[in-house]
């Protein structure tokens, strides 16, 4: 099955996807530096614009993914992309938790906790790769957004080229 947003051919969902995965997972490890190192640009800086630009990938990597998931009708297709989509979209409110709770706003809701963001964040990451693995069981098991090739004759090997007949 073909994607519906695709250029040139190549879904679009799949091309977007790396670069929220990327940022979310940076955010994770610069908090981690921070708890290492107690240096104040890794998480007030770092791992605050790496979570907004992961959030912000995220919800445009969403767009195309919704619209492919609404040409879906393969009984034992839709069953798999309603749990990727629940767990992305769950995955994407946490981080956004994980974020507000990083602002001014937010920090003062949780005086008490300073690491309620950063374990929203180990959870949000848990939640990136449930949702990963279930993306891959549409494309590898199901051939989601994946586009039939045509049958094509084997070509001959090399070596049988050049062979005349006697």
């Amino acid at each position: 099955m073909a994607s519906k947003v695709s250029i040139g051919g190549h879904p679009l969902h799949p091309i977007l996807i790396p670069f929220p995965i990327g940022l979310l997972v940076f955010s994770l490890i610069a908090d981690l530096i921070y708890l290492w190192q107690g240096n104040l640009i890794w998480e007030s800086y770092i791992a605050f614009y790496t979570l907004l630009g992961g959030i912000i990938g995220m919800a445009v990597a969403a767009i195309p993914g919704f619209i492919d998931w609404l040409t879906l009708t393969d009984p034992k297709i839709v069953p798999v992309a309603n749990w990727h989509a629940r767990v992305n979209i769950i995955t994407l409110l946490i981080f956004v938790a994980s974020f507000y709770l990083r602002t001014t706003s937010g920090a003062t809701w949780i005086a008490g906790l300073p690491m309620a963001p950063i374990v929203l964040s180990i959870i949000g990451v848990i939640g990136l790769g449930i949702a990963g693995w279930l993306g891959g069981e549409l494309v590898f098991r199901h051939g989601v957004a994946v586009r039939a090739q045509a049958e094509t004759a084997p070509e001959k090997p090399e070596a049988q080229r050049h062979i005349r007949a006697a």
